[in-house]
C-alpha cells in the first residue's frame, strides 16, 4: 500500500477487492457509486504507512 492515498475494500463473495485513489473527494466518489449499485464496501481510509487515518465514512454522495 502506498502512503498518502485512501483505500476501501469491496466485497465480492469469499474476497475482497482493495481499490485506492490519491484524493479523499476521489475516493468518496468512487465508494459511493459501488454503494448505490449495491455492492458491499468498507472504508478504511487514508494509509499514512502505519495505520489507517482519516477513516471517518464518508457521507452518501447525492445522486
Amino acid at each position: 500500500m502506498a502512503s498518502g492515498k485512501y483505500y476501501f475494500n469491496i466485497k465480492n463473495g469469499q474476497s475482497n477487492i482493495t481499490i485506492s485513489r490519491d484524493k479523499r473527494r476521489d475516493a468518496e466518489n468512487a465508494f459511493n457509486n459501488y454503494i448505490s449499485v449495491g455492492k458491499t464496501c468498507e472504508w478504511l481510509g487514508m494509509w499514512n504507512g502505519k495505520k489507517f487515518e482519516d477513516s471517518t465514512l464518508p457521507a452518501k454522495a447525492s445522486v
